[in-house]
């Protein structure tokens, strides 16, 4: 079961980001920037939002989650 608090910034093909909450079909905002994203997670309960990575680095792939860590 997921987490009350638990939400999902990801990126949407038209370059913005969405935020989701688990098994939401629609996003809960989108904001123009991945930062303003976490912001609004963060301000509407999710402790830790988690965020898809959006570039390739030497230890993850876009297709990976990451805790926002703030």
């Amino acid at each position: 079961m997921a987490k009350k608090h638990e939400m999902y910034v990801e990126r949407r093909e038209q370059g913005d980001y969405a935020v989701r909450r688990p098994g939401a079909s629609r996003a809960s905002t989108v904001e123009p920037t991945q930062a303003k994203a976490i912001a609004w997670a963060t301000e509407h309960g999710a402790k830790h939002p988690l965020v898809e990575r959006v570039r390739h680095t030497s230890v993850g792939h876009p297709d990976k989650w990451r805790s926002s860590g703030k």
